[in-house]
């Protein structure tokens, strides 16, 4: 095939594979993309059997919110981001118009954290602010792909310790942090991506049963 050039003359249209492989319109390269997908599937799939925990924490958010509870959400770098993300459907909303209502990232302060951090420990940045602010009949949810972060496993400590109810977001064997959550996420994987991807999805049916609660829709409860 050819075309034509804006002098008028023909010039020929390679037809040359690039270099590595086969064109990228080809539908059946297989490459660490579709590797990446392929897995993410399966992952998904295997989470499948996590559905009842997931609509028993966005129940237990319901009742916490109806009886003028807070949720208070923390987590590391990209666990830090989706706890924040949760908090955000839950102060805005997810789907629907709808009041708003009591949720706190605690790792979004960078003046707390720093505080804490110089004066005490980052072990124990998340805990303090528990201690000083989570009450019985709260909710404290940690983020972490791991479960082995040291100031996750404190935080949720202190959380149990002030009465709060605790919801764990993690991946692997869920490590340490285990130890000290009422309510347990837990996606069967070994890989951050994977946990963090079905981390999302969790967050987002949680925040879709909240909507659905706070607009009176018993469907999607």
């Amino acid at each position: 095939m050819s075309e034509r050039s804006t002098t008028g003359t023909t010039t020929p249209t390679s037809t040359a594979t690039p270099t590595g492989g086969s064109t990228p319109t080809d539908p059946t390269t297989h490459d660490w993309m579709t590797d990446e997908l392929d897995d993410h599937v399966r992952t998904a799939r295997a989470t499948a059997a996590l559905v009842p925990r997931v609509r028993a924490v966005g129940e237990l958010l319901c009742r916490t919110f109806a009886s003028g509870g807070t949720l208070w959400t923390f987590g590391n770098g990209g666990s830090a981001a989706d706890a924040q993300h949760l908090t955000g459907e839950i102060i805005g909303h997810y789907r629907r118009d709808r009041r708003p209502l009591g949720a706190v990232t605690l790792s979004t302060d960078p003046t707390t954290l720093t505080c804490i951090a110089n004066d005490y420990a980052y072990d124990v940045v998340f805990a303090r602010q528990v201690q000083a602010l989570a009450h019985p009949g709260d909710v404290v949810a940690a983020f972490s792909t791991s479960g082995a972060s040291a100031n996750v496993v404190a935080g949720l400590a202190a959380a149990r310790a002030a009465g709060a109810t605790t919801v764990l977001f993690a991946g692997g064997d869920g490590g340490p942090a285990l130890e000290h959550a009422d309510h347990r996420l837990v996606v069967p994987s070994e890989a951050t991506a994977r946990i963090q991807e079905m981390h999302t999805f969790m967050l987002h049916a949680v925040s879709e049963m909240v909507d659905a609660w706070a607009d009176g829709d018993e469907d999607h409860r």
